[in-house]
């Protein structure tokens, strides 16, 4: 039992992080769900094989992998005559939070997750490079054209321009 145990106390100190950044990705809290469950489910599957030090890493490759696939949660669903009832979404809806979202939705997927993971998660270009397999000048280049993309996306705080 020591790895349900290990298993349930880093679920528990790393859940939300990771609804955090999966709705970063998605943009959707009940999509963010599913990804965040898929992932715990996958991670679960391989805990004695992951490092202790590496367990982070590993669950945030997990989470983008899923992300970027696009993949469904295998499962079935069942059609009922009611709306289960549902936790609401963390936070308030703001402008300006509104405002993020739509203009994170409108960056490519892959753009998107450089810019989550590399603003939000404030991971280095090299590991965000290493996670999407790709060259470090691509993350920098489509970082910045990203964070171009919300500049022109979102107001300025100050009214003037960026």
């Amino acid at each position: 039992m020591p790895r349900d145990l290990d298993f349930s106390e880093y679920f528990a100190a790393r859940v939300q992080r990771f609804r955090r950044v999966a709705f970063a990705l998605c943009g959707d809290w009940y999509a963010a769900e599913d990804l965040v469950q898929a992932m715990f489910v996958q991670l679960y599957r391989r805990w004695r094989r992951v490092r202790p030090g590496t367990v982070d890493a590993y669950a945030r490759r997990i989470l983008l992998n899923l992300f970027l696939a696009g993949r469904r949660v295998s499962g079935r669903e069942y059609v009922t005559s009611s709306v289960p009832e549902g936790q609401s979404p963390p936070g308030r809806d703001t402008p300006l939070r509104l405002d993020v979202e739509r203009a994170l939705a409108r960056l490519t997927p892959r753009q998107r997750a450089m810019v989550v993971l590399r603003f939000l998660e404030d991971l280095p270009v090299s590991e965000v490079a290493s996670l999407l397999g790709v060259a470090e000048g691509t993350v920098k280049s489509q970082t910045a054209r990203g964070v171009e993309a919300l500049r022109a996306a979102l107001p300025s705080p100050t009214g003037e321009e960026w």
